[in-house]
């Protein structure tokens, strides 16, 4: 005889408190989902809107990048990424857990991404720099005679506001030595990385940046 579905539903819910009550992130983890948050990561709310999951989604030609977050966060995760056709994406979401609502709660205001002002406590870690620009990161690469060549990198920071984005420049600098500017684009400041700096900043993120992403690089 078949179990009710009253009964697999409550089994299944017991089972995933007991999955929330065991989890934690790790460092590693952690650094990986702060970079999300500054980058192209979503947090959303579960049904009950009591706790945020990790939602992840790019385009189908970055199906390797989900695949490698999925296998940061696979045993935060209860089904694998799966395709989107209307968006022609990848994606995944995790379970919903205070960690990640402890997080959302310092990284969102009225429903906005902001910069915390300890932000330099995360940017310290060039896991978490890695994955930001994986997300919003590209080369600038201006035409010469001899081909393109290297100008820097942007680091696509519009979506915070200019005092922001003041902050995490002047903590780049001041915790990496890097020379780091702003630039307008669309009316919105974002970051780049002078080419004096580039190369020390392939250095300081170039190892955990998956292979391919590492075109993003120039």
């Amino acid at each position: 005889m078949g179990i009710p579905r009253e009964t697999k539903k409550i089994t299944y819910s017991a089972e995933i408190r007991s999955l929330i009550k065991r989890l934690s992130l790790s460092d590693y983890q952690r650094a990986v989902l702060i970079g999300n948050i500054l980058g192209d990561g979503h947090l959303e709310p579960n049904w009950s809107k009591t706790n945020y999951k990790l939602k992840i989604n790019h385009q189908l030609k970055h199906k390797d990048y989900v695949i490698w977050e999925y296998q940061v966060f696979k045993d935060w995760i209860l089904t694998e990424p799966k395709l989107d056709k209307w968006n022609n994406s990848f994606q995944f979401r995790t379970i919903s857990h205070r960690e990640i609502t402890e997080l959302r709660n310092k990284f969102y205001k009225n429903g906005k991404k902001i910069i915390p002002g300890d932000i330099n406590l995360y940017l310290r870690n060039p896991i978490t720099l890695a994955v930001w620009f994986m997300d919003d990161g590209n080369a600038i690469l201006v035409k010469s005679k001899k081909g393109k060549r290297l100008r820097g990198y942007h680091l696509n920071s519009q979506s915070f506001t200019t005092e922001e984005n003041i902050i995490l420049k002047n903590s780049l600098m001041n915790l990496h030595g890097l020379s780091v500017g702003l630039e307008k684009n669309h009316g919105k400041y974002r970051i780049y990385v002078n080419k004096s700096s580039a190369s020390r900043f392939k250095e300081l993120i170039g190892e955990y940046v998956i292979p391919s992403m590492q075109y993003k690089f120039g």
